[in-house]
């Protein structure tokens, strides 16, 4: 575990305590100028794809989005929030109140969101599902094949066209002294309805309720109506989602994955 010394009198900051590590950072709370702060300092010698986020989070200046108080290459000082994340409310069986939590946090982002030129986009992030390879069992081979059609298709015929979030869900939406907002951008263009994408498969800890066809309708028909997109085409996009987090997974060729039976469900919901 790396310890924050480093940064701490680059951010003029103080008192670290540790809160959890990932695959790509640790994150400590500290106290700082704007008061406690959330320190981000990554593992590697940059930010990685995790910098554009920052760029769009700071952007937003705090509306419906955790403020960015600094950065430097590979460390971040953002809004502390020590309040329960929307996947607690899910988890606890809220998952209605939830729900409505998360789209008003992405209705908060987009009403707020400027231009931000540079930003990777949609077709980029979907690379690896296109040059997917197969070893499979042919019924999930025979979804993976749809899910990439599809996904090409979504891709093909994007509309209303801004820069997202782009890892949108309940673990990366907070509760803080200004409400709910969200944190952990990836910092996309593309597909406003790509918004939601990744939240219907959220949050961990609920993967049973991820694959009931009723809660899978009621998002799309929720938010569809909440966000002004057409739920057929947020459910679409959920599976060319679930898909391309498949092929990351699989390291080029699919073998095997816990959310082939989701990728059915989102694939065969009617809407």
């Amino acid at each position: 575990m790396r310890g924050p010394y480093a940064p701490l009198a680059e951010f003029n900051a103080t008192n670290p305590e540790f809160i959890t590590t990932t695959a790509i950072a640790t994150v400590w709370k500290v106290q700082s100028p704007h008061g406690p702060a959330a320190l981000k300092l990554y593992h590697q010698p940059d930010m990685g794809e995790e910098r554009h986020g920052f760029t769009l989070m700071a952007a937003l200046d705090g509306h419906g989005a955790a403020k960015v108080f600094q950065t430097t290459r590979n460390a971040a000082l953002t809004e502390w929030l020590d309040g329960p994340h929307l996947g607690d409310l899910t988890r606890n069986g809220q998952d209605e109140k939830a729900s409505a939590e998360l789209v008003k946090v992405a209705n908060a982002l987009h009403t707020s969101m400027p231009d931000i030129p540079g930003l990777p986009t949609l077709a980029q992030r979907f690379r690896a599902l296109k040059t997917l390879g197969f070893d499979c069992p042919e019924p999930a081979k025979h979804d993976l094949t749809r899910a990439r059609n599809l996904a090409e298709h979504l891709l093909n015929t994007q509309t209303d066209i801004r820069p997202l979030h782009g890892d949108l869900h309940h673990d990366n939406i907070r509760l803080g002294a200004r409400g709910y907002v969200a944190f952990d951008a990836k910092g996309i263009l593309g597909e406003r309805a790509f918004e939601l994408a990744n939240a219907f498969r959220n949050p961990k800890g609920a993967e049973p309720l991820h694959r009931d066809p009723a809660r899978i309708r009621h998002l799309a028909q929720s938010w569809g109506r909440a966000f002004g997109v057409r739920p057929k085409r947020l459910v679409q996009w959920a599976a060319a989602k679930c898909a391309l987090s498949i092929a990351w997974r699989s390291g080029g060729t699919v073998r095997d994955d816990p959310e082939f039976d989701l990728l059915n469900a989102l694939l065969d919901t009617k809407i």
